[in-house]
């Protein structure tokens, strides 16, 4: 059976869709059979789909087309004794392509007294749709109420539009299930309740206006003729509201508040087995289908060319018969969506707790606790700290909240164990939660040692932690300023470079990392993070890394005051340097009276088999960098080292001796933890069991990019690995436009030259963009296959997204490198589409 939908654009935006889609196909037709003067005439409908082959979940089989009536519902109703004819003129037309029942969508059901009229004049039959509409909003509030854990006779619903058809099928249904109803009507004149059971009338308050419902009801159910008629910044939190109208009856600025939701009501979705046709790319339009159109197409399936929702009356049995019949084609209405995106249970929970605000939320007890407090502690993230962060993690899978870490291992709420092979970026050489550093801060608080005496006397262990620092550090780093973060100390080594030189110029490598403070950004090579914060300081240039003779020809100018990197750029892709560069760059340095900085807060205290990195070549930098791990992770502390002549110039003197200082840098709480810290890196051989189990690791990840085609590299040292990802997809969404496009009877490729240079210059540079998100596309997906399916948890580098950082703790195992490198040869296996 066949049927025809006549739809209209309910805004601006979509009528300008309309036009676009007309233009399209008006141009395709007279470049695939040349210029007729019939393709540029009036239309009263304007082509939009053609469903050549919808098949059910059950089987059955039907086709169909729609159309759009190019007029916005404030045009139809200027008019509507013209538009009748035009919707007849459409019906008719359709019956001639075949259709055995039309179905109308929206105004141009209400343009013909809800159809009524169209109906008596028509030689098919045709249905409003209206049936399933108002099923599916019904089902979307009792879905919603459900996952807030509110039950429908506890509640009270806000209905607008009665007594039009939808509101009055819904208050219908409602009413049955002991709801409280506040029924807000559209006309001047008072409507009674004649329409409902009278032994209903009781649960029922009557409103001529919304603004009588705004201050205590949380449940709203919204279905007028007009739209635009809900203020959402006047709703209460909590509040759920399910639109079925079109145009919308919420009017604009719902995103502006993430305390209520606003539903896309009279929506359904075709379930996987549900088939459209044979569209390439699975891009079927299964989704967020309007009511009216899935009512239509089920009537067609169900070989039923009858108006099945025809006039105000829906009859509450036939609403329901109509929602099972849906489904056992595999039309359901959920999932519930808003803004056209799936509602997830989170966003429910996150709204729970308006409905239920006594019920406490526990850390651990049953599994409704964790959910809550997962929930709840995602909701608070999202809320108050980052929420473009919190939707990066629903995106991708990793909506995790960690309750507990040990060695190499986190355990979250629901008992889900991972190996750790991010360990906070670096921080974490000793491990999570490492015994001998957590008995020594219980030490220290049990001793009720002082923890901030700065300035007013010398600080204990900040003070051990010094010589204890200065005696591991290589070559004399006798001075040490204590702050609290890696970005902290680069401003501190900055500072003190600039302070103790006369010279205006500091240089840095391309493709490094040192922060994000101002300063740490000024010398930190990647556009991505300096752009939006410039002009940063002046007088730092950018030098190639690992290339000896550009920075011979700078420091030949003779006005540098200091040269800072890293001796393996960590963020950067661990992208190591040339053997030898490290001493070169120390020769240079001391030839040219220039301080050279060595970023070591990723590389140091073990990570790459040293202590140090720059001791693989037995030189030392004059201001050494640390944090990270420096207190196991435990404390944030970070530390600046410094040759004492070198300090002497910048702070030796009772004017200059408090140029730089910080507040909680240097509290002795933050040291004690890494005194121990340092004890567990030293007395457990951390640092030979990086060369140990990294060299290990390394080879067997090696043998892996031996044999698969998206690893193009495997680099590192010690436990600091990087796996560099290529999965090219250039021009291949050039290549997949020529290819579809070649097979449409149209001049696609004239219409393209056509266009004007700026057009196509955007054009291409979008399609290149889009190759390369694809590509990053890969690794994250790379990355979460290996947490949701193998329990081991990794991240990219900040510089690059393509390369997979590898720097777990340097408490790892053996065992546990094994079990690494089973997960990433498995997923290696399952996304090897491409090698023969």
């Amino acid at each position: 059976m066949k049927f025809g939908f006549i739809a209209h654009p309910t805004s601006k935006g979509l009528l300008h869709q309309v036009k676009l889609v007309d233009i399209a196909d008006r141009m395709r037709g007279e470049q695939a059979e040349g210029y007729d003067p019939g393709l540029w005439k009036r239309r009263n409908l304007v082509p939009f789909a053609e469903f050549g082959r919808i098949v059910s979940a059950c089987g059955k089989h039907c086709e169909g087309t729609l159309q759009f009536m190019p007029l916005t519902a404030e045009q139809m109703l200027a008019q509507p004794r013209v538009i009748a004819e035009r919707v007849l003129e459409g019906v008719n037309a359709l019956q001639v392509q075949g259709a055995e029942l039309v179905g109308l969508g929206g105004f141009t059901a209400i343009v013909g007294n809800r159809g009524l009229q169209t109906l008596g004049r028509a030689s098919i039959p045709v249905t409003t749709g209206n049936s399933l509409t108002a099923y599916a909003a019904y089902r979307n509030l009792l879905d919603s109420m459900a996952a807030l854990g509110v039950a429908p006779e506890d509640s009270e619903v806000a209905i607008l539009g009665y007594p039009g058809s939808i509101a009055l099928a819904v208050a219908r249904l409602l009413a049955t299930l002991g709801c409280r109803l506040r029924l807000v009507h559209r006309n001047q004149t008072r409507p009674s309740l004649e329409d409902l059971p009278s032994q209903h009338h009781r649960q029922v308050l009557l409103h001529g206006h919304v603004d009588e419902c705004y201050g205590d009801v949380r449940f709203f159910v919204t279905a007028t003729s007009s739209g635009g008629v809900l203020d959402p910044a006047r709703l209460m939190p909590g509040t759920v509201v399910i639109d079925t109208a079109l145009p919308k009856d919420v009017l604009p600025g719902a995103h502006l508040r993430d305390d209520i939701l606003i539903v896309d009501g009279g929506l359904v979705s075709a379930v996987a087995s549900v088939s459209f046709g044979a569209l390439a790319l699975g891009l079927d339009p299964k989704r967020n289908l309007n009511g009216c159109l899935a009512e239509t197409m089920i009537l067609a399936l169900e070989g039923r060319a009858e108006p099945f929702s025809i006039g105000r009356e829906l009859p509450a049995d036939r609403v329901l018969e109509i929602g099972r019949i849906a489904e056992r084609h595999g039309f359901l209405p959920h999932p519930i969506v808003s803004g056209g995106e799936a509602v997830t249970d989170t966003r429910f929970h996150e709204l729970a707790r308006f409905h239920r605000p006594g019920s406490p939320v526990r850390s651990s007890a049953s599994d409704e606790d964790t959910v809550a407090m997962r929930a709840e502690v995602l909701r608070c993230f999202g809320t108050h700290i980052n929420p473009v962060l919190r939707e990066f993690y629903q995106f991708n899978h990793v909506e995790r909240v960690f309750c507990h870490g040990e060695g190499c291992w986190l355990t979250d709420l629901d008992g889900n164990r991972y190996l750790d092979f991010v360990a906070g970026y670096g921080c974490l050489n000793t491990g999570h939660n490492h015994p001998g550093i957590s008995a020594a801060l219980q030490r220290h608080l049990q001793l009720q040692y002082p923890v901030f005496v700065q300035y007013l006397s010398a600080p204990m262990q900040s003070s051990l932690l010094a010589k204890r620092l200065a005696e591991l550090a290589p070559d004399n780093l006798e001075r040490v300023f204590f702050s609290n973060s890696g970005t902290e100390a680069i401003e501190a080594a900055l500072k003190l470079a600039l302070a103790a030189s006369s010279r205006p110029t500091v240089l840095y490598c391309a493709n490094g990392y040192h922060g994000k403070t101002l300063g740490a950004l000024s010398v930190t090579g990647r556009a991505k993070h300096r752009e939006p914060f410039e002009p940063l300081l002046p007088r730092c240039e950018e030098l190639p890394f690992g290339d000896v003779e550009a920075l011979r020809c700078r420091l030949e100018k003779g006005d540098v005051a200091a040269f800072i990197m890293e001796p393996i750029q960590g963020e950067g892709g661990v992208v190591i340097p040339p053997d030898g560069y490290l001493s070169a760059v120390r020769t240079l340095c001391d030839k040219h009276e220039c301080v050279w900085i060595l970023d070591e807060i990723q590389t140091g205290l073990g990570r790459t088999g040293k202590m140090f990195a720059c001791e693989w070549e037995n030189v030392a930098p004059d201001i050494l960098v640390l944090s990270k791990s420096l207190s196991g992770g435990v404390v944030p502390i970070g530390a600046t080292l410094s040759k004492k002549e070198l300090w002497q110039r910048a702070y030796g003197s009772i004017d200059t001796f408090a140029l730089h200082t910080s507040t909680f840098g240097g509290g002795n709480f933050a040291a004690a933890a890494a005194l121990a810290s340092l004890d567990v890196i030293e007395q457990d051989g951390l640092a030979d069991n990086a060369v140990q189990v990294g060299g290990y690791l390394k080879a067997g990840l090696e043998e892996l990019a031996s044999q698969y085609y998206f690893i193009r590299a495997v680099r590192g040292r010690g436990l600091m690995i990087a796996i560099e990802f290529q999965n090219d997809v250039t021009e291949g969404l050039d290549a997949l436009v020529r290819e579809m496009t070649s097979r449409i009877p149209a001049k696609v490729a004239a219409t393209y030259r056509m266009m004007p240079g700026k057009a196509r210059f955007h054009l291409e540079a979008a399609m290149r963009e889009l190759e390369a998100s694809l590509e990053d596309m890969f690794v994250l997906r790379f990355m979460t296959k290996l947490s949701k399916e193998h329990g081991v948890l990794t991240f990219v580098t900040a510089n690059n997204n393509r390369v997979m950082r590898i720097q777990p703790p340097l408490v790892l195992t053996m065992e546990e490198a094994d079990r690494f490198l089973a997960a990433f040869r498995a997923v290696c296996a399952d996304l090897a589409t491409f090698e023969a």
